[in-house]
Order: structure tokens, then C-alpha cells, then sequence
């Protein structure tokens, strides 16, 4: 999944619920973090963690996949949560806007 589908999804009604168990994540992690797939770009494949594995790290090695952060789910949320229903903004508008923003502010 790259970030643009995840956009789609929840600004089209997905529940963070729903997400996690079609994701096998567990709803009860403190947090749970939105990773890109090394080299990061709008075309890079999600990966998504819970802190507790993580530990935060801005790098992280999953089975043998090179992957940097890029914000946690509850940003996230809120991002989608501001936009939805707002369509001035395009799902690869707001992709690249986030991207930017994880890769340059964060």
C-alpha cells in the first residue's frame, strides 16, 4: 500500500479499527508508527508498527526491508480528519503535502 491509497481509504470512510485488523496490527499498541519503504518516495510500499517494536527509531529493519518514519497513525488521523470531505485537495495532493512534511518539518 503506498500513502496515497492509505489517504483514499480513510478520507472515504475506513476506520482505524477496521485498518488494524486487516493489517493484523493490534489496536491496544501505544502507538502505532506509518513507515515508508527505503528509498522513500510518493511510490514507496507503507510498512506499519507498533512503537513498542520500533522503539521510535527513525530507521527500522523488518525482515530485511529498509524502512524510515515517517509520523504516527494518530497525525495521521487528524490530517484525514481535517481534510475529509474537503475535496479542494486532491488524495495525491495530500499525499505529497504529508510526504513533504515527513521527510522535511518532522
Amino acid at each position: 500500500m503506498k500513502l496515497v491509497d492509505l489517504i483514499a481509504n480513510f478520507r472515504h470512510g475506513k476506520s482505524f479499527e477496521d485498518f488494524c485488523r486487516e493489517q493484523s496490527l493490534h489496536t491496544e499498541a501505544e502507538v502505532v508508527e506509518i513507515y515508508a519503504k527505503k528509498p522513500v518516495s510518493l511510490e514507496s510500499q507503507l510498512g506499519f508498527f507498533p512503537i513498542e517494536e520500533t522503539e521510535g527509531q527513525a530507521e527500522f529493519l523488518s525482515d530485511g526491508i529498509e524502512y524510515q518514519t515517517l509520523f504516527d497513525f494518530f497525525y495521521f488521523l487528524d490530517v484525514i480528519k481535517e481534510w475529509k470531505g474537503n475535496e479542494t485537495l486532491e488524495d495525491t495532493e495530500l499525499a505529497q503535502n504529508l510526504l513533504s512534511y515527513a521527510l522535511k518539518d518532522a
